[in-house]
């Protein structure tokens, strides 16, 4: 590893209009490059049709691509989401497993419909449906979109502080892929298999531990240190994490919209000094 490597403006967490961010593969790319990112992944949640587009603007754009995919899984009765970096988009088996994933969601949806007319919010099912582009991909993102149209609430935040967040109404829990199976999918597909964003995780200590264990045996390789959804405090705290378990640092925005982000595509602090990038033999 060297400081070079370390410090590339890497952002390989990134959703588009495939899933339930608002811009396409094109433009996500283009506002990477202005953002001053070298190295991008488009991490869609369970889907893998804008990668092409993707590296097509990214061959324009001069801007070093990595296939990704956000896959979600259940471990522990919780949803986690685990990220696939250099995958084969077109592996039979990842992309089987992806579909089935995706079948879940719709059913999802519609319970998620049922709850939150049953809180006073009317129409949210078409309502969601308006701003996805995928209707298999129907997400809390969009129903958030809708409520916030609604005037419900104010920010993204406080839509999920009161509706769709872990423990919330609104909130119907979901078995995804299991952890096992998510991890060997990106394995076989050539990638390395990433926690995502794991200070989201309503996990207490004992769980974490084995969360990270467990994972570690299954061939995961790496863990989200900085990201746009942990706290400056987080990084830290994951740093350390990534030094005890052998994990290999990832970096990523989670950019969705430019209006409801964290933190833009280009702007995310460098990873902590003494950790060995995800990227390290990738550039």
């Amino acid at each position: 590893m060297t400081g070079t490597r370390l410090s590339i403006n890497a952002d390989l967490h990134c959703h588009s209009r495939v899933s339930d961010g608002v811009l396409t593969p094109t433009a996500l790319a283009q506002r990477a490059r202005e953002g001053g990112v070298q190295l991008w992944s488009l991490t869609d949640h369970d889907e893998l049709s804008g990668i092409s587009e993707a590296q097509e603007a990214c061959s324009r754009f001069d801007l070093a691509f990595v296939p990704g995919v956000e896959i979600s899984a259940t471990w522990a009765k919780r949803t986690v989401h685990i990220v696939g970096l250099n995958i084969d988009p077109s592996n039979l088996v990842l992309r089987q497993g992806l579909a089935s994933v995706r079948e879940g969601r719709v059913a999802r949806a519609r319970r998620i419909a049922e709850r939150l007319e049953n809180m006073g919010i009317q129409g949210s099912f078409e309502g969601a449906l308006r701003y996805a582009s995928n209707p298999q991909l129907l997400s809390r993102t969009h129903f958030a979109r809708y409520i916030l149209e609604q005037g419900y609430c104010s920010t993204m935040q406080e839509v999920f502080d009161q509706y769709l967040g872990e423990g919330r109404a609104g909130n119907v829990r979901v078995d995804w892929a299991k952890l096992e199976d998510a991890v060997q999918w990106i394995v076989g597909a050539g990638g390395r298999a990433v926690i995502a964003h794991p200070g989201r995780y309503a996990y207490d200590a004992t769980q974490a531990d084995a969360f990270f264990d467990i994972f570690k045996q299954l061939g995961g390789e790496g863990i989200e240190v900085v990201t746009g959804s942990h706290r400056p405090e987080q990084f830290k705290k994951y740093a350390d994490v990534a030094r005890q378990y052998g994990f290999l640092a990832s970096r990523g925005s989670d950019f969705h919209a430019p209006s409801e982000s964290h933190i833009d595509l280009g702007s995310l602090p460098q990873l902590p000094e003494g950790l060995k990038p995800v990227w390290h033999d990738w550039v």
